[in-house]
């Protein structure tokens, strides 16, 4: 089954490394994924989206019309991309920078990721608890083979940056499989 993804929101807020760990993950775990990155030219505060698709077969086109699933971490990205929802798709909206998500004929998941993250240690790991809810709410790919990219991503960052994000995930994880 071929799933797409459209990450979204403002540089700085961990998009482009959250779509990108989704697709390598995917990888590893023997699946078909593609990542396509768009951003402005600002690093910090400007527009940020990025396009995963995950596959069991070959994937012929990295940008679908519509995606399966929309992740948007500011009111700008859910108001420019919502459109771009599939009908039946997944929301995930952060509920500290969106106000009053809903799309008709979605499933929509509205969680505090900013304050999650901020009660787990940093702000940095927002996108961490915002992982695990996609991975908690759609299975897409496993805890474990998650944990491990996390795993080698973080093992040569200062001490205590692993295990946060790992709990960032986890707290997520929970939130996602509730919804």
């Amino acid at each position: 089954m071929k799933q797409s993804f459209v990450f979204s929101g403002s540089g700085g807020q961990g998009i482009m490394s959250a779509g990108i760990t989704l697709a390598a993950t995917a990888i590893e775990m023997g699946k078909h994924a593609t990542y396509l990155p768009e951003y402005g030219p600002e690093q910090r505060g400007g527009s940020a989206k990025c396009t995963v698709v995950i596959s069991e077969e070959p994937i012929v086109s990295p940008l679908p019309k519509y995606c399966d699933n929309l992740i948007v971490m500011n009111e700008q990205a859910y108001a420019k991309f919502a459109e771009d929802l599939k009908e039946g798709g997944v929301l995930l909206a952060n509920s500290c920078r969106v106000k009053d998500a809903a799309i008709e004929n979605a499933r929509v998941i509205s969680a505090p990721v900013d304050d999650l993250a901020l009660e787990l240690g940093s702000a940095k790991i927002a996108n961490t608890v915002l992982m695990g809810i996609l991975i908690g709410a759609t299975g897409i790919v496993s805890r474990e083979a998650f944990t491990d990219a996390l795993e080698k991503k973080f093992r040569d960052k200062k001490p205590g940056v692993l295990e946060m994000n790992m709990a960032a995930l986890d707290k997520g994880i929970e939130i996602g499989r509730k919804a």
